[in-house]
C-alpha cells in the first residue's frame, strides 16, 4: 500500500498525469544515472580537460561582436567563426574615406550610422532624403565624378539623416537608391536619371562641400536648408563668360604646339584654329547636333589651316598646328574615369565610359581625316618624318605645360583658388614626363604612367586637405600627358594609305591614354594609403579571385 501524503486534504492538489507517468520515479528516489550506451565514446568528443566554444550572444545589436572574439587574437581565417568583427568609423578622417569603406563591406554588415542631423525623434521623411541624396548624386555624376566617388557622398548623406541599410546604385545615367529599415518591412526605392553632362567644376566644389557639412558634426543642416543650397548651386552662372573659354581653348592649342616643337607663329595659327573649331562647335551645340558632330566640327579647322600652311610651303610645321588643335578636344577625365570605375568594380558604366570616348576619338580622326585626305589630295606637303624629334626646350617647355594646364582649368570651370595650383601640377608632370622620356630616352608610356602617377598622388592628398574633390587637381594637370601628337600621326598615315603605320600609331595613342589613366588611379590609391585609416576597430580584406574564378 502506498502511504497517504500528510497535511491538510484541501492543500492536497491532484497529481498531474506527468506525475502519475510510468517514467517519473516517485517521490524521495533519486534520479538514476544514464545508461553506458548513452555515454558518448565518439571519436568526434571533446576530451576531458578542454571546453567548447560558448555562443554568440543572441541578444543585442545584429552588428555587436561575438563575446570570444578578440582583436589582437582573430583567427587567420577570412570568416571568422561567429561572422565579422565590428567596424567602427572615426571621425577624423574625410567623409570620402568613410563612406568608401561602407561600400565595400555588405548592407548586413556595416554599422549603424548615428545620425549626424537630428530635427525631432520621428526624423526627417524617408522621401525627400532619398530625392535630395538623388539629386545630389545627379550633380556629381554629370559633373564627371566617378561611381564609386557618387554612391560614397549618396550614402554619406542618407547616414548623416539616420537612415542605415541603404544601397546606392550608379550607372552610367541611372541613380537608384533602396532603403529598407528591416527584414519586415517593404523597401523604398527612388532612381533618376542623368540627362545632360556639362563640366563646371566649380558646381562640382559647391556640392562636395554642401555634402561635406550635412555629414559633418560641427553644424546642423535641416532639409529644407539643404534643398534651398542645392538650388542656389543649380542657378549659380559659371565662373567664365563664353568669350573666355574660347580664348582659352585658343591658348591652350597653341600651348600644345608649343611642346612638340613650335615656335611663335604656330602658337598663333594653332590658336586661330582652336577657337574657330570651338566657335563652331558652340554654333552646333545651339543648333540641338549631338556631341559627336560637334567633334567632328571642331576638328576641322586646326586641321585645315594645317593644310593651308603646308600648301603654301610656310616655313611652319604644319603637324604642330594640327596637334595643338587636338590637345583640347581629347576626353582625358572621361577616359580616367572610366578606367577608374573598372578599376573599382563598376563595369557597366566602365564600358559605357569607355565606349562615349571611343566615340569621340572616332569624331577626332572622321574630322582630322577628311580635311588631311582633302590635303593629300592637292599634294600639301605633310610628312610625319622629321616631326616627330622633340626639340629640348626645357624652360619653354616648362612654361608651355603650365600655361596649357592653366588653361585647361579655365575651360573646366574650376574656382579661381584652384587654377594656379593645377597648372603648377601640370608643370611637375612634364617635367617627370620629359627627364624619363626625352632626356633619358625612355619608354614614353612608361613616363606617362609615372607622370600621371604623380598628379594623381599629389591630387588627391591637395584633395584631402582642402575636403572636396580630385578633379579639379588632376584633370586639367593631365591636360600636357595627352596624346595629341601620335592620334594626329595615326590619322596622317591613314589619309596616305599607310594603313598598318596609321593603327599602329593610333594603338600608341591609345596606349599612352591608358597610360595616364591607369597612373592617375593608382596615385589615387597610393595616396590613400598614407592617409589615416577610416576603420578604428577592425581591418576587412578586399575580396580576392585566384585565375578569374
Amino acid at each position: 500500500m502506498v502511504a497517504e501524503p500528510e497535511g491538510p486534504v484541501e492543500d492536497r492538489k491532484p497529481q498531474s498525469d506527468e506525475a502519475r507517468s510510468a517514467f517519473t520515479p516517485p517521490e524521495g528516489v533519486d534520479q538514476p544515472g544514464p545508461p553506458e550506451e548513452d555515454h558518448p565514446s565518439s571519436e568526434f568528443a571533446v576530451p576531458e580537460g578542454l571546453t567548447t566554444e560558448a555562443p554568440a550572444e543572441p541578444e543585442g545589436s545584429a552588428f555587436a561582436p561575438p563575446a570570444t572574439y578578440r582583436a589582437k587574437a582573430s583567427p587567420p581565417a577570412y570568416t571568422p567563426a561567429h561572422g565579422f568583427p565590428v567596424l567602427q568609423l572615426s571621425k577624423d578622417v574625410p567623409w570620402q574615406d568613410r563612406m568608401r569603406t561602407m561600400l565595400r563591406i555588405p548592407v548586413s554588415e556595416r554599422p549603424t550610422p548615428e545620425p549626424v542631423q537630428r530635427h525631432d525623434e520621428a526624423g526627417p521623411a524617408v522621401p525627400r532624403v532619398l530625392d535630395l541624396t538623388l539629386r545630389i548624386g545627379e550633380l556629381l555624376l554629370a559633373g564627371g565624378e566617378g561611381a564609386e566617388d557618387v554612391e560614397a557622398a549618396m550614402l554619406a548623406i542618407t547616414n548623416a539623416y539616420g537612415l542605415d541599410h541603404v544601397e546606392p546604385t550608379v550607372t552610367f545615367t541611372l541613380l537608384s537608391i533602396t532603403y529598407q529599415p528591416s527584414l519586415v518591412d517593404d523597401p523604398v526605392t527612388a532612381n533618376r536619371t542623368v540627362r545632360r553632362r556639362g563640366t563646371d567644376y566649380t558646381r562640382l566644389t559647391a556640392v562636395y562641400q554642401l555634402v561635406a557639412d550635412i555629414s559633418g558634426d560641427d553644424q546642423e543642416i535641416r532639409l529644407d536648408e539643404a534643398y534651398r543650397r542645392l538650388a542656389e548651386i543649380r542657378r549659380n552662372r559659371h565662373p567664365y563668360p563664353g568669350w573666355i573659354l574660347t580664348l582659352a581653348a585658343g591658348v591652350l592649342a597653341g600651348g600644345a604646339s608649343v611642346l612638340v616643337g613650335g615656335g611663335a607663329l604656330v602658337f598663333v595659327a594653332a590658336a586661330i584654329g582652336a577657337m574657330l573649331g570651338d566657335r563652331l562647335a558652340w554654333l552646333c551645340a545651339g543648333r540641338g547636333l549631338p556631341e559627336f558632330y560637334q567633334f567632328v566640327v571642331a576638328a576641322m579647322p586646326p586641321a585645315a589651316i594645317g593644310v593651308a600652311l603646308s600648301a603654301l610651303h610656310a616655313d611652319l610645321s604644319p603637324s604642330a598646328v594640327i596637334t595643338g588643335g587636338l590637345f583640347a578636344l581629347i576626353p582625358g577625365r572621361a577616359l580616367v574615369a572610366a578606367v577608374q570605375d573598372g578599376l573599382t568594380g563598376f563595369y557597366i558604366t566602365a564600358s559605357a565610359r569607355l565606349l562615349e570616348v571611343a566615340y569621340f576619338f572616332v569624331a577626332i580622326v572622321v574630322g582630322v581625316l577628311t580635311v588631311l585626305y582633302v590635303g593629300v589630295q592637292f599634294e600639301a606637303n605633310l610628312s610625319p618624318e622629321g616631326a616627330l624629334v622633340l626639340v629640348e626646350r626645357p624652360v619653354v617647355q616648362i612654361l608651355a605645360s603650365m600655361v596649357l594646364s592653366l588653361t585647361f582649368a579655365v575651360l573646366l570651370q574650376q574656382d579661381r583658388s584652384t587654377v594656379l595650383v593645377a597648372a603648377a601640377n601640370g608643370g611637375v608632370a612634364w617635367v617627370i614626363y620629359a627627364a624619363i622620356a626625352v632626356t633619358a630616352d625612355g619608354s614614353a608610356v612608361l613616363a606617362t604612367a609615372v607622370a600621371a602617377g604623380l598628379v594623381g598622388l599629389f591630387g588627391q592628398l591637395l584633395a584631402r586637405f582642402q575636403h572636396t574633390s580630385s578633379l579639379p587637381y588632376v584633370t586639367a594637370a593631365i591636360g600636357p600627358l595627352l596624346p595629341g601628337s601620335a592620334m594626329y600621326f595615326g590619322v596622317l598615315h591613314i589619309a596616305q594609305n599607310n594603313i598598318d603605320a596609321g593603327f599602329a600609331s593610333l594603338a600608341r595613342a591609345a596606349a599612352l591614354a591608358l597610360a595616364i589613366a591607369i597612373g592617375v588611379n593608382l596615385g589615387g590609391e597610393i595616396a590613400r594609403m598614407f592617409l589615416r585609416s577610416p576603420a578604428a576597430a577592425g581591418r576587412r580584406r578586399a575580396a580576392k579571385r585566384t585565375r578569374g574564378f
